[in-house]
């Protein structure tokens, strides 16, 4: 018999705009036939096949490696199941990082510079490891079986924490109101328990959310839809968590026992696990394209530098680009030329190659190249904000801790729960932003987000520098009324309520819910296909590096404005230090950075990719660019 060819199929009367569908009813053969017969003469059969079928589009499988329904898999239903264990790791991580300064100061008795120092090296730990798990989940094992491995090392972290803080042996001992120095051994445990967290959240934290992601179809006009609020309402039950954390935890931890305040979190792990692998046959798992896709960002640049003497071409389409049909067989997305980094396209040079054994970079490759350093820009403008926002778990506290904290006669708020109002405030303003701020822009703007991602971090950088000024101006307040009381003990009580932090902290957390969610939706929307885990780490490694970052700084300035018997800025006694001066100086570092942002920003090409089905290009993402008057790249 003979088969039909593409050219025919596309000639039959049912052939679509996007899709080459054949009236099975009208063939004289059978489905499972037809299948074996006509797919090795016409790849693009595959994508008919998972249409007339109901398959997803995108080439998701199950854990099997077996196409999955469309109705039956994926979209919020599957990620109904994700969403506990989010809650439940955000509920641990907060739970630890709110109090943990007010642990190791009155726990383990380290001063302030000591403690504020561990906690952000420990945080900055928490968001570093990611960019390991996303390399292993992006090149070797996938994002369910990384994510798999890391949530137990995570989940074995915490019963060992919850034994450091439970068991007498693993504590100081206290005799008369004076406790004993704690030992070598007790701190090595403390601090082991803390950094198996830190390594299982390598694993769980860049993957959870980006297989989340995964459940929704982009070649799905519905599904992409639901996706443009998934971020939102993920952060959502992340928020939630926290919020739990910052108002029960850290209250029980400090009345009750510290180790009834990390045992709950640890029994709330188990079970969102036990609920997450419950949700198994609703996944979707995205197939690697590229064995190994991180070794083209090194490839990339090393040929452009090899091939630097060479001319660029004048016409883009004379670089080197695989065929049209590598593209169809795979499945994988073609990325449009784009003149930014223009000296990369000397990768892609085909006419004098230097390195003639092997073929030139495609345009796919080192656009994909261009995209990861264009992220890095953005990600270095992002230090300075997740600087600020360490402060929440650090001198905020300290600060709280010094100021009037009763309600009542007999109740006395933790200084860490304050830290509850940054959460509601990004609880509440949530939905307000995905019910409301995004469809009145969206009217306004025509952009289905409302605002670009780049327009939304840049609003919440602003409303962060708010926060430093009001962060200023309380300190100086607070400075007045010790001078006026005369207060000179460090563990006096500074007569002001400690609600005068309220302000920064709610303006915190509105600000959150532009940068903290933009940013993770940015650097996962804008990562290039196959790098999508590792895309996310930009993110995670940010907050990492921003708590590196105030710990250096803190510890700086201590030293420098502390030498030669000065008063330090941030000494064991605040009532007597100039933490005025520091937030002043956070103040001046984050309004430069805000400017930095602007001229990154205005200079950011958005990813322009596209699936090649037949011989048509189905554009995915990116219009044409052009400059909305903020001057960012809508």
């Amino acid at each position: 018999m003979d088969f039909l060819g593409c050219r025919q199929l596309e000639a039959l009367p049912t052939y679509r705009q996007h899709y080459a569908l054949v009236p099975l009813s009208n063939l004289p053969l059978s489905s499972g036939y037809l299948e074996q017969s006509l797919l090795p003469f016409c790849p693009t059969l595959e994508i008919l096949l998972m249409e007339t079928k109901g398959y997803t589009q995108d080439g998701t499988v199950d854990l099997h490696g077996r196409p999955v329904l469309a109705s039956r898999t994926g979209k919020w239903k599957a990620c109904a199941f994700l969403v506990g264990y989010e809650a439940f790791e955000r509920m641990a991580f907060y739970g630890i990082a709110s109090n943990l300064v007010v642990y190791l100061t009155t726990q383990l008795h380290e001063d302030t510079v000591s403690s504020v120092r561990n906690v952000n090296n420990w945080s900055g730990s928490v968001w570093m490891t990611p960019i390991l798990g996303a390399y292993i989940a992006d090149s070797y094992v996938g994002r369910f079986w990384t994510f798999t491995v890391s949530s137990l090392i995570y989940v074995m972290g915490m019963v060992l924490l919850t034994m450091a803080v439970s068991l007498k042996s693993l504590k100081p001992t206290c005799a008369n109101g004076i406790c004993n120095k704690a030992s070598t051994l007790q701190i090595a445990f403390f601090y082991s328990s803390l950094y198996t967290i830190a390594v299982g959240a390598g694993g769980t934290k860049p993957n959870i959310s980006t297989f989340g992601a995964d459940q929704f179809d982009d070649f799905n006009p519905r599904e992409k839809e639901l996706k443009v609020s998934f971020f939102n309402w993920w952060m959502f039950s992340s928020f939630l968590g926290a919020l739990v954390a910052t108002l029960g935890l850290v209250y029980i931890q400090e009345n009750l026992d510290w180790g009834l305040g990390y045992g709950i979190p640890t029994v709330g792990l188990l079970l969102s696990l036990f609920i997450f692998y419950m949700g198994t046959p609703n996944y979707r798992h995205k197939v690697r394209r590229t064995k190994s896709p991180a070794r083209d960002l090194i490839r990339v640049p090393v040929t452009a530098l090899v091939n630097r003497k060479l001319k660029l071409p004048n016409n883009p389409s004379e670089l080197h680009e695989l065929e049209q049909q590598h593209y169809i067989n795979t499945g994988k997305r073609r990325v449009h030329q784009t003149p930014a980094f223009r000296f990369l396209d000397k990768a892609a040079i085909r006419e004098g190659n230097v390195e003639a054994s092997k073929p030139p970079c495609t345009v796919t490759q080192v656009e994909e190249t261009k995209l990861v350093m264009g992220m890095a820009l953005v990600w270095l403008v992002t230090l300075i904000p997740s600087t600020i926002w360490a402060q929440v778990n650090t001198l905020f506290v300290k600060q709280g801790t010094t100021l009037d904290r009763n309600l009542g006669p007999r109740f006395q708020i933790p200084a860490a729960s304050l830290g509850s109002f940054v959460t509601l405030s990004m609880l509440l303003s949530v939905p307000l932003y995905d019910r409301y701020f995004v469809p009145f822009m969206r009217r306004r703007t025509g952009n289905p987000r409302g605002i670009t991602l780049l327009q939304r971090l840049g609003t919440g950088f602003v409303i962060q520098v708010l926060v430093t000024v009001i962060a200023y101006a309380v300190e100086l307040r607070r400075m007045d009324v010790i001078k006026e009381h005369g207060i000179v003990v460090a563990k006096d009580i500074v007569p002001m309520s400690i609600f005068w932090l309220l302000p920064q902290y709610i303006l915190l957390g509105v600000a959150d819910v532009f940068n903290a969610i933009g940013l993770l939706e940015f650097f996962y929307d804008q990562s290039p296909e196959d790098m999508q885990s590792l895309g996310t780490t930009f993110f995670t490694s940010g907050i990492g590096v921003g708590n590196f970052l105030n710990s250096f700084l803190v510890t700086m300035v201590d030293k420098i404005t502390g030498r030669d018997g000065g008063k330090s800025w941030i000494g064991k006694n605040l009532n007597q230090s100039h933490l005025d001066y520091y937030y002043a100086f956070l103040l001046v570092i984050s309004t430069l950075n805000l400017g930095a942002f602007w001229w990154v920003s205005s200079r950011f090409n958005y990813k322009r990719e596209a699936i090649e089905v037949g011989e048509r290009s189905l554009q995915v993402e990116g219009k044409a660019l052009e400059t909305s008057p903020l001057g960012l790249q809508v």
